[in-house]
């Protein structure tokens, strides 16, 4: 039998073999001839859906896209703390109640200011 060191040490061994096997496949199988290279100009462009690329690599986004996937991370992270606490309301009793009340005011307070900003108005 194993014990909870043995299952440590099997884990370990898997979680470095598998990304290192990863990582030397594709040479390995190039060395041996058998993955074939063919290198072209077409091959080395960049991939844009098919389309002739209209500038540089280094496009700047808009910075709304970030604040956008910000707050959507931040009130999706909010859906998973309230699920398990809805779950055992019960159980918290009035101390969970409050817990939540303030983590759920911290988080109106955010997007009361986002709101405010014209963060949410895609313009």
């Amino acid at each position: 039998m194993l014990t909870g060191f043995g299952f440590l040490a099997i884990f370990t061994v898997v979680a470095v073999v598998v990304p290192v096997g990863m990582l030397l496949l594709p040479y390995a199988l190039t060395v041996l001839g058998i993955k074939p290279q063919h290198p072209n100009k077409v091959k080395q462009e960049t991939y844009e859906c098919g389309m002739p690329t209209l500038s540089g690599p280094w496009v700047q986004f808009n910075f709304r896209y970030y604040l956008f996937a910000l707050l959507f991370v931040v009130f999706d992270v909010t859906a998973v703390f309230l699920f398990p606490w809805a779950v055992h309301i019960r159980e918290l009793g009035w101390q969970g109640l409050a817990a939540m009340l303030v983590f759920v005011a911290i988080l109106s307070v955010g997007l009361a200011y986002a709101w405010r900003k014209q963060a949410l108005e895609w313009r």
